[in-house]
């Protein structure tokens, strides 16, 4: 793990940092201002944009860092394709979310406008994917300081909402601004960057549509068993169920900058190995399974044991029903992580047509329990579910399925704390370049 690796991480975490604490003081403000309700209602219509995410993705997230590196002289042409595949599919996907919702929710006038409001974020998202770049350059840098940006002009927008008595449909539109800042700014920067015009080239739209589809299936049963519950308990039990749900859900994932960042910042590193030789690209697997299931495991037992505080603060007294949700669905990020991690294995082994097999275990195991476990048990239930799919499709199918118990190999070999221990060692005596 070399110097410009962690670098990278540092300006990637230093700026998720911000962000959460940003996070941290609107969440405490709007929950409070929007009610049980309202929260439910926002926390409905992001359920049912994150279902078409991934198909307005096509995959492309998980597979432009691979074509950049591998076409470091057509990376213009790599990123313009990739926005304009997106572009074009956010526009379907709006439509969607607003048919879905006309039709479910005939009759109730808020759901549909709030969800038609919060969809038009996914056009912003789609050109949103120029910031992979800067990741894949090991850059960061310049994608933070932007990002630090957006958070703030978007925190001090929502505040204004609550200072000014907004209704709930300006706070959905508000989660749009961000990724509409994102985009603009960089992919100004893109240009002087990399001296590079953006361009598309159908050519190569189809040969990366051939890598990239088998993630379009796999990402949607990813976010079925990630989003069902909250759809399912507006559906089943009503928007108070589901606010009470989504606080605890949120408080759970607050710190999953952290981990994210982690992976983005390691994954040209693990993908550069790759090339180089096969024990190289292993090792650095492990390490990077080491590390997050060791920070992981330290950040849900500390909310497990502070989760009264945390809903208190997060949310106010009027959530105290989130408290014994979220000290269950804390232990879900683990699994998730972990899973997150495998998709880089799967795709520098090319293992992708396996992909569709382990989300959609995951996804007909998610809707199943929640059928089960929500009218029994509420918001709990989904917790319950929750942690269950994310453990059975991230670990257990692993060792079940023959092509990929090479990968759940190497995640147990993370477990040995050895890996966290060398990481830091070798980095400190090496003066922060660690091969």
């Amino acid at each position: 793990m070399q110097l410009k690796v962690l670098k990278n991480a540092g300006w990637i975490v230093g700026c998720k940092v911000v962000k959460a604490l940003l996070t941290l003081i609107v969440t405490a403000i709007t929950t409070r201002y929007l009610g049980v309700e309202n929260y439910g209602l926002i926390s409905y219509a992001a359920g049912l944009v994150a279902f078409v995410v991934p198909i307005m993705q096509l995959g492309l997230n998980f597979t432009i860092v691979h074509e950049i590196i591998e076409r470091p002289k057509e990376e213009g042409k790599v990123v313009g394709t990739v926005m304009a595949m997106s572009a074009m599919s956010s526009l379907l996907c709006i439509v969607g979310v607003i048919a879905f919702s006309m039709i479910v929710n005939a009759g109730e006038k808020d759901t549909i406008i709030v969800c038609a409001v919060y969809s038009l974020m996914l056009c912003f998202q789609a050109f949103e994917m120029v910031h992979y770049w800067f990741q894949a350059k090991l850059m960061s840098k310049y994608s933070a300081i932007t990002m630090l940006f957006s958070y703030v002009a978007v925190t001090v927008f929502q505040v204004l909402l609550v200072v000014f008595r907004a209704s709930v449909y300006f706070f959905a539109i508000s989660y749009s601004l961000d990724y509409l800042i994102i985009a603009v700014v960089l992919t100004v920067l893109f240009t002087k960057k990399s001296g590079q015009k953006l361009s598309f080239s159908f050519a190569l739209a189809k040969q990366m549509f051939s890598v990239s589809k088998f993630y379009i299936v796999s990402n949607l049963m990813v976010t079925i068993f990630a989003q069902t519950d909250k759809v399912m308990l507006k559906l089943m039990l009503g928007n108070a169920e589901t606010g009470i749900y989504s606080a605890a859900y949120n408080c759970a994932i607050m710190a999953n900058f952290v981990f994210a960042a982690i992976i983005d910042s390691m994954r040209p590193d693990i993908f550069n190995a790759k090339k180089d030789s096969q024990e190289k690209f292993e090792e650095k697997m492990s390490e990077l399974y080491s590390v997050l299931f060791y920070f992981s495991l330290i950040m849900c037992v500390a909310i497990t044991l502070l989760s009264p505080l945390v809903i208190k603060i997060m949310c106010g007294d009027g959530y105290a029903p989130s408290v014994d949700v979220l000290r269950i669905a804390v232990w879900m990020t683990i699994f998730s992580y972990l899973g997150t991690a495998r998709s880089i294995w799967i795709l520098a082994e090319n293992k992708q047509k396996y992909l569709w097999i382990l989300n959609l275990v995951g996804a007909v195991l998610n809707v199943g329990l929640n059928f089960v476990l929500i009218p029994m048990l509420g918001a709990l239930g989904a917790a319950i579910t929750t942690v269950a799919t994310q453990f059975f499709a991230n670990v257990i199918l692993g060792f079940i399925m023959k092509p990929i118990r090479r990968n759940n190999k190497l995640l147990l070999r993370g477990l040995n704390p050895k890996y966290v221990k060398n990481i830091f060692t070798a980095f400190k005596k090496n003066g922060g370049d660690v091969e």
